[in-house]
């Protein structure tokens, strides 16, 4: 059984909905980062960068331990563990790889700026950060929506890429994006929500 240490947050779904979908076995255990628990030395040991979703799996490469952190880190060993949901041609792989670095790099910490900014207090740095997080934030959206277009899934066939995404647009009205102007965003993020194992991996509790 997989070891989860995670928290109810984007990265945190992410993990809890690839391993449903995986049908891996895991157990949650909490990591509450409003209380600074990720800086506890015993977490530190299996995510040096004090940051949550880590695991642990005891059965991992040669069917020793091994711990993994950094959510698209997991979601590469995982695919890989299991042989599912990456393509096993190289061009399929590339393009589930660069989504999932899209989603890594840009539609995550953007809108993560602009979840800090809206709880900042009323005045001009807020005004400053949310309007240039905000503006990024729904370019990205943009950006996605034109991926969208006639595909269901963001590289071909239902990948890792389609969970790293999901976990950041689950809370689009956090971010303050709504779907009116992103026909194929909103038909995306339906298809995926109506998955059993997909709602399993947000229901789960993670805090």
């Amino acid at each position: 059984m997989i070891d989860l240490y995670t928290w109810n947050t984007p990265n945190g779904r992410k993990i809890s909905v690839a391993l449903e979908e995986m049908g891996l076995p895991y157990a949650v255990h909490t990591v509450n980062i409003s209380k600074n628990e990720q800086f506890e030395p015993a977490f530190l040991k299996i995510s040096p960068n004090n940051r949550i979703p880590a695991i642990i799996d005891p059965d991992g490469p040669d069917g020793a331990p091994i711990s993994v952190f950094e959510s698209g880190a997991i979601l590469l060993y995982l695919a890989e563990k299991t042989g599912t949901f990456m393509p096993k041609d190289p061009r399929g792989k590339v393009e589930v790889t660069e989504w999932l670095m899209w989603q890594m790099g840009g539609f995550g910490p953007m809108p993560g700026q602009v979840h800090h900014f809206l709880m900042q207090p009323e005045g001009p740095a807020r005004e400053y950060g949310f309007n240039r997080y905000h503006t990024e934030t729904k370019r990205l959206y943009g950006v996605l929506d034109r991926r969208l277009a006639g595909r269901d899934f963001v590289a071909g066939e239902l990948s890792i890429a389609d969970f790293a995404i999901l976990g950041w647009a689950w809370r689009h009205e956090r971010h303050m994006v709504p779907f009116d102007d992103l026909p194929n965003v909103a038909a995306w993020y339906d298809r995926l929500m109506a998955r059993p194992a997909v709602q399993r991996g947000f229901e789960i509790p993670l805090s």
